[in-house]
């Protein structure tokens, strides 16, 4: 089996809030806990969860935008958190990543070409003329035309930023895209173009992805392989067809059960959770899920579960599947 361009070990994130108007005391936030997994060259990788399940923590943490509180990441063989100097400069070339909204990632007082220009100064890529070449070539592959370099960012719809957005991303060659609910602040009739446009560039760049999003039929279009996050936690791993057709953990089956159905004559058992995402201040004790969890066992609130492989690719972290 060849080496997995990702992967992270065992990784962790623990914020501290600081409280009252002397900053004494705080409390931990558990971000992320124990997370590891690694990611196929060339694959799209889903990662999906509730608002506030640590996916976007995650995102950070693979890129190195923030340091892992215990834990590795590995790029192409390679720790990421002892790169310094060109090594992480080169390393900052190969991942990217596309943020959700695509209003606040552009700067208001620059042209678009200048914007997609700098990253090429950043890393000494080229002359000037190469450079305006590059820029010229960007906006051809996301759709747009060489003459929207001269326009600022206030002169395009949602849709457009989200191109420029993809175009300054791809200027370095990157290995690796992070999409981070890149069509999420999107209407629904740009989100399909956009998912198309990257699978295209994809294909024609032999890029790998992870796929962040809470929307399951986004999940389900791009996706090979998905996990599923809850309050910082892998809860469940594996192809997106195992996944979607059979779900092991209560939670990912709860998602699915809310997730539209294009068919108006399927008949689908939606599952109501009790409550709400617990505090990750303060989780619960045992498995994170089991307060509201539909089918929790007495062994669930006392006992976190062992998170396994119980096929091959196939992971899962719940007392009902040991």
């Amino acid at each position: 089996m060849t080496e997995p361009l990702l992967r992270a070990v065992r990784l962790s994130k623990v914020y501290t809030l600081q409280g009252g108007i002397l900053k004494t005391g705080g409390h931990a936030v558990h971000a992320v806990t124990d997370v590891s997994f690694d990611i196929r060259r060339g694959e799209v990788f889903g990662l999906v969860g509730e608002s506030g399940c640590g996916k976007s923590t995650l995102t950070k943490l693979i890129l190195r935008h923030e340091e892992p509180s215990s834990g590795e990441v590995f790029f192409d063989g390679q720790p990421i958190g002892r790169l310094k100097g060109k090594a992480l400069l080169a390393f900052r070339k190969k991942a990217q990543i596309v943020y959700q909204d695509p209003y606040s990632a552009l700067d208001p007082r620059q042209r678009i070409g200048d914007i997609l220009e700098e990253p090429l100064v950043i890393h000494g890529m080229g002359n000037r003329h190469e450079r305006l070449e590059r820029t010229a070539w960007l906006l051809k592959v996301v759709g747009l035309r060489p003459e929207h370099a001269l326009r600022y960012p206030h002169e395009f719809s949602g849709g457009q930023r989200q191109r420029i957005v993809i175009a300054r991303a791809l200027a370095l060659h990157p290995e690796l895209l992070v999409a981070d609910e890149p069509v999420s602040a999107l209407d629904v009739s740009i989100q399909a173009q956009i998912i198309n446009l990257l699978k295209q560039l994809q294909s024609e760049f032999h890029l790998t992805y992870v796929f962040v999003s809470h929307d399951l039929g986004v999940i389900e279009h791009v996706a090979d392989r998905v996990a599923v996050m809850y309050l910082g936690r892998f809860v469940e791993l594996g192809s997106k067809d195992e996944m979607f057709d059979h779900p092991l953990h209560p939670y990912t089956e709860a998602l699915l059960s809310a997730a539209p159905e294009p068919d108006p004559s399927a008949v689908r058992r939606r599952i109501l959770l009790e409550g709400d995402v617990p505090s990750p201040i303060h989780p619960p004790t045992g498995c994170p899920f089991h307060p509201r969890c539909p089918v929790r066992l007495p062994i669930c609130s006392t006992t976190p579960p062992e998170y396994r492989e119980v096929s091959s690719g196939r992971w899962v972290a719940c007392h009902l599947r040991t």
